[in-house]
């Protein structure tokens, strides 16, 4: 008989699972807390898992990393794109409430028909060369991929050009690829394009002579020289100049370099790794950045994945970052709230980890609990995914409850098939008269403040009670 254990602190939610499970022959054993669980049950040998997104304790996602036992999460917010990313990590399934009684037992039999624990076992037991390279984080398929090329490319000579979006961390993979070379004992030399004007870039890479140009007072070494036999990186080369390029194409070509004002050329030695958060190929169609300049530099190409695309890493680094920010501000740890997590995982993240740090960090400061709130970090909630706003409803309780049965359905027409605005304004107006602002923020997925804004902009005034 497979042994399964519900962790869920609504004692309605947990009944209805427990006989639903029971008359499916199921052994079923409960807990209210993931420190219950986790103290009471040896995790690794249960069969199945079924927990709350939202625990008075930790969010139930804490179990997907501390055990090879699959996972069920039932939460009101879960999206669509998130459910499909988080099935390719780790055996992980997402279950919407209320409790649909066929696609829990649907999920229950795929889990252990598919042998996902042992799936899940080999995710969570990477060997020592598969591991992410130091500073990053991320399991999900496409992070994946880039990690085991950063591993092929580290070791050889081969220029490489890493192309990301801002954020993403694009000189975490340089260093990582200089520290996995036969060089790392040599000098990393970095050096931002974008942040050095066109008319000194020249000097900055290749140094100068003394009296080369007015105001050349000293001879003045280069970066290209200080990083021979090591690793040379340079951020947004897109930014160089013409001539800058033109220079390049002969350091990579030659491997000598000609300071300015002098004749005699130098040799180096250097690899060189490039990035850019633009359109090389564009820039080349343009005449703005050297064809055969794009060619040296494109041998060995690296494609860093937006933050928004990587699934459930969003959490853990969520985690991870809130773990660093608090014990570097010497504050109390704190956890996220569900409301937190939804944002964060249906957030476009247009700033990538980056952004993501600095609404963490805002986050903490600002909060004065140990639970961080939605509106605290600080995000654009137009960035938000519209799906994640679907309201929610809860099974039946008792008069009095927290938990008020709204029956589903607006008018016979399904939330797909509405706009945001039209959902919105039919939901708030259906149920304004039985439900309080914050039943009904509830009910949105939102907070008060957010409820209060869209009400502004979609014309929806509150109703006066006479």
């Amino acid at each position: 008989m497979h042994h399964i254990l519900i962790i869920e602190d609504d004692n309605v939610i947990r009944d209805s699972l427990r006989r639903l499970l029971e008359r499916n022959n199921y052994q079923v054993s409960e807990a209210r807390t993931v420190h219950d669980a986790v103290s009471n049950f040896d995790l690794d040998a249960l069969d199945i898992i079924i927990c709350n997104l939202r625990l008075p304790d930790q969010p139930g996602t804490k179990l997907i990393r501390m055990t090879p036992t699959p996972v069920l999460v039932l939460t009101r917010y879960a999206s669509q794109r998130f459910e499909t990313d988080s099935l390719q990590v780790c055996a992980v399934d997402y279950l919407s409430l209320p409790l649909d009684h066929e696609q829990i037992l649907r999920a229950i039999e795929r889990a252990l028909s598919e042998n996902l624990k042992q799936k899940k076992r080999a995710c969570l037991n990477l060997r020592e060369s598969e591991k992410p390279v130091a500073g990053m984080t991320g399991k999900c398929p496409a992070m994946a991929e880039m990690f085991r090329r950063i591993r092929k490319i580290a070791p050889t000579n081969s220029p490489v050009l890493i192309r990301g979006e801002s954020g993403t961390g694009k000189e975490l993979i340089a260093r990582a690829l200089h520290e996995g070379s036969t060089r790392k004992e040599a000098n990393l030399i970095t050096l931002n394009c974008a942040a050095i004007s066109q008319n000194l870039i020249e000097s900055e890479l290749f140094g100068h002579e003394k009296d080369a140009f007015p105001g050349a007072t000293t001879a003045r070494t280069g970066l290209v020289e200080m990083a021979n036999n090591g690793t040379l990186f340079l951020d947004e080369i897109g930014e160089l100049s013409l001539n800058a390029q033109a220079r390049l194409v002969r350091v990579l070509e030659e491997q000598e370099i000609r300071k300015v004002g002098s004749v005699e050329p130098l040799k180096v030695d250097i690899r060189l790794i490039a990035a850019t958060q633009g359109d090389l190929n564009q820039l080349v169609k343009e005449g703005r950045f050297r064809e055969d300049l794009f060619y040296r530099i494109n041998v060995m190409p690296l494609q860093i994945p937006p933050l928004r695309e990587r699934g459930i890493d969003i959490i853990e680094l969520a985690d991870k970052k809130l773990k660093l920010c608090c014990e570097r501000l010497n504050l109390p740890q704190k956890v996220l709230g569900a409301d937190a997590i939804q944002v964060i995982t249906t957030y476009a993240w247009p700033g990538n980890v980056r952004e993501l740090e600095n609404a963490i960090e805002r986050a903490v400061i600002m909060t004065e609990g140990d639970e961080i709130p939605m509106e605290l970090l600080g995000l654009d909630v137009e960035l938000v995914k519209h799906d994640s706003l679907t309201p929610t409803y809860t099974p039946e309780s008792g008069p009095g409850s927290e938990n008020i049965s709204i029956s589903p359905g607006i008018d016979d027409i399904a939330p797909e098939d509405l706009s945001l605005k039209e959902y919105f304004q039919r939901f708030v107006l259906e149920h304004q008269d039985s439900l309080n602002e914050t039943q009904l923020a509830k009910k949105l997925g939102i907070s008060r403040k957010c409820l209060w804004e869209r009400r502004q902009r979609f014309n929806i005034p509150r109703k006066k009670k006479s």
